[in-house]
């Protein structure tokens, strides 16, 4: 089957993006009748995965569900547990959780990968950029990340407390063009539709207003084993939304739920404010205060205005005490020519200024890359 042909089972929103976060919620990682991984589904979930990527699709998935099987594991019969039990339910239920994502891509030759997240790895500069490049290269290797809120270490005022708002932040994380929130309603609809008999579904949303939000106050999950409920859903389309990225909510309870979509099946859609790529850079260049500077030489300048990375060769001088991950204007002449995100500290960047980035492990110990600045990161001003 040709790529196209792949592509027309999906929605054009999904099927033409480079990069798509799913979002996977406990009631559909959990067998009802069991309490064990529902593998069936997850099953039919890879299947429509495996395509996507056939289709040069990269898809990276946030999964609840390992709190539920470690409760169930330790035999703790109850989800009204202190913090620390629930950290160990979390984490014995992590490997079974692993395990069936891994059993079920290894069908399609599939990799996967565990990627753990707390709220400060997605706030904090030098470590969102620490986990977006771990993220990055599982994706350019062809690895699934399985990505989870890691409740071993997290309490109760650091963490998310939902997987919604956390895949939002990790579409954000890889500049994901589309975000799919697999729930057990189809959407959202302007009252809760079990409650209403006349409640009207909303196919389209182009602008989260008050009235937006006011719609999903009672429209909460009703599977039992998962957190999240519409409003933390329409809190992770605003977030995602800002960074130029779609959300889709829908019903994922079939067992082939995004090749559904492709088949009429019914969900909203969320539309993304601008592209995720503008949206990132929009953010880097109105930085207020840049944590320091860099001083580049006219060859270096050329390259920029090229679209090309700032590389370590063509740097003459660094200005200011900064960490890697911060925001950092470029110079030339003493005009500032761009902003951007440092792979390097301060310290680290004056070790290898004017040197080749070849030069860079042996000089520093280490390697983040080839560029000070790759132009990923990176916007003229």
């Amino acid at each position: 089957m040709t790529v196209a042909a792949i592509k027309s089972d999906f929605p054009a929103h999904i099927a033409q993006a480079k990069r798509v976060t799913l979002k996977v919620g406990s009631a559909l990682i959990v067998n009802p009748q069991t309490g064990a991984a529902n593998t069936l589904w997850m099953r039919g979930l890879a299947e429509d995965v495996a395509r996507l990527r056939k289709a040069g699709v990269e898809v990276m998935i946030v999964s609840s569900g390992a709190g539920a099987l470690g409760r169930r594991y330790l035999g703790l019969n109850t989800r009204q547990l202190p913090l620390d039990r629930k950290q160990a339910a979390a984490a014995a239920g992590q490997p079974i959780l692993m395990r069936a994502w891994d059993e079920v891509f290894s069908e399609h030759g599939i990799k996967v990968a565990q990627v753990l997240l707390t709220r400060e790895d997605t706030e904090r500069r030098r470590r969102w950029l620490n986990a977006r490049e771990t993220a990055d290269t599982l994706l350019k290797l062809g690895v699934v990340p399985i990505v989870n809120e890691n409740d071993t270490v997290a309490t109760e005022e650091i963490r998310y407390g939902d997987n919604d708002r956390l895949a939002a932040r990790a579409a954000m994380l890889v500049r994901s063009e589309a975000l799919v929130l697999l729930s057990d309603i189809d959407g959202l609809y302007t009252a809760d539709p079990r409650n209403n008999p006349s409640a009207e579904h909303i196919g389209v949303v182009e602008t989260i207003t008050p009235d937006i939000e006011a719609m999903a106050g009672g429209a909460n999950a009703a599977a039992g084993v998962g957190t999240g409920g519409m409003a933390t859903k329409i809190a992770a389309a605003r977030i995602a939304g800002a960074a130029g990225c779609s959300t889709t909510i829908m019903n994922g309870q079939g067992l082939r739920p995004l090749s559904a979509l492709g088949q009429g099946a019914r969900y909203t859609l969320f539309v993304a404010q601008a592209s995720s790529g503008a949206a990132y850079k929009a953010w880097i260049a109105g930085t207020v205060v840049p944590a320091g500077q860099i001083h580049i030489d006219a060859g270096a300048a050329n390259a920029l205005a090229l679209g090309k990375s700032l590389l370590p060769s063509g740097i003459s001088s660094v200005a200011g005490v900064f960490d890697k991950g911060d925001s950092v204007s470029v110079l030339h002449d003493g005009r500032e020519l761009a902003r951007g995100i440092a792979a390097y500290s301060s310290d680290d960047i004056a070790s290898i200024k004017g040197r080749a980035s070849k030069e860079i492990e042996a000089l520093l110990g280490y390697t983040s890359g080839d560029e000070v600045i790759h132009r990923d990161d990176l916007v003229m001003v």
